[in-house]
């Protein structure tokens, strides 16, 4: 395609625009839980280290972008206190938790598997709606409660009620990674809608992965890079993180939030298929039925009011 007629498509069909790069964002963010369980289980990296790094270089690449048409923004939100605390609050409970229990899941156990369980944030986020406002659950909200426990059963037990079939470490992992997807969703609300999410995002992962590195303890780089190592810390920074979710943005904007969070439900099965076909993740007929309940939780949260 020339860039023209890039350019024409670009402009001309927002519908189709839309749903190609949430498509292209969740099979990115997939992609890139692939390579963090590369680096973990075959690099011999840590958590910790992906986490920071991805968060830092992440962080100064948005804000650059955001400083090509909102520079002023950017000095603006750093000079109002209020903000600014509530900014830390973000960038600590909602990424640090996120993305440090999100790949602490993926040591434990595989990116697939990892990625399905985060998928129960709307669930804890469901659950908290309901408990802030005073109400009962509507009907979907209770069929997705139960399928959501059903698909986690069937992850963790197999359909075996007497033994886990998965590592209790990675489980735990799981289900606090939800949780921070829950804080993460929640906590920028004022902030992105005074500041805009990319401007709330980038701040947010870079002094999130400032804190993260200042309270380690490890100061010194311990892990050697190559080739592979250079591209796959490059996949999670560059795809997983800073275009990934510039396409879903793009995306939401064009077709709105609700389709553009189903489409980006391809993430899970992305991250699966990848897992699968690189590192030799194996997977159960009962595992995908497990997949399939937590992503139809998902869907019926969406449609639910």
């Amino acid at each position: 395609m020339s860039s023209l007629s890039f350019l024409k498509f670009y402009s001309s069909n927002p519908k189709l625009r839309g749903i190609i790069f949430t498509l292209l964002g969740g099979i990115l963010w997939g992609f890139s839980g692939t390579c963090g369980q590369y680096l973990l289980s075959i690099k011999g990296f840590d958590a910790t280290w992906i986490t920071i790094i991805r968060m830092i270089i992440g962080g100064i690449i948005i804000l650059a972008f955001s400083a090509i048409h909102k520079k002023e923004q950017l000095k603006r939100i750093l000079l109002n206190k209020h903000d600014l605390f509530h900014l830390f609050l973000f960038s600590i409970f909602g990424l640090v938790i996120c993305q440090y229990t999100y790949m602490t899941a993926i040591f434990y156990l595989n990116a697939g598997t990892a990625t399905v369980l985060q998928y129960l944030g709307p669930l804890f986020i469901m659950i908290y709606t309901c408990i802030k406002t005073l109400r009962y659950p509507s009907a979907k909200e209770y069929i997705s409660i139960f399928l959501a426990i059903l698909g986690t059963f069937l992850l963790a037990t197999q359909g075996n009620i007497n033994a886990l079939a998965i590592s209790s470490q990675g489980l735990l992992w799981g289900l606090l990674s939800a949780l921070g997807v829950m804080f993460y969703t929640i906590l920028p609300i004022n902030l992105m809608a005074k500041w805009g999410s990319i401007i709330v995002a980038g701040y947010g992962l870079l002094f999130g992965g400032i804190f993260l590195y200042l309270i380690s303890g490890e100061w010194i780089f311990p892990f050697s890079i190559d080739l592979y190592t250079a591209f796959a810390l490059a996949a999670i920074i560059i795809f997983g993180t800073v275009i990934a979710f510039i396409l879903y943005l793009q995306g939401v904007n064009d077709i709105g939030a609700i389709k553009a969070s189903m489409i980006s439900c391809v993430e899970p099965v992305s991250a699966a298929i990848f897992s699968a076909i690189w590192l030799n993740s194996q997977f159960t007929f009962i595992d995908i039925i497990g997949f399939l309940c937590i992503i139809t939780t998902v869907f019926l949260l969406i449609k639910s009011k």
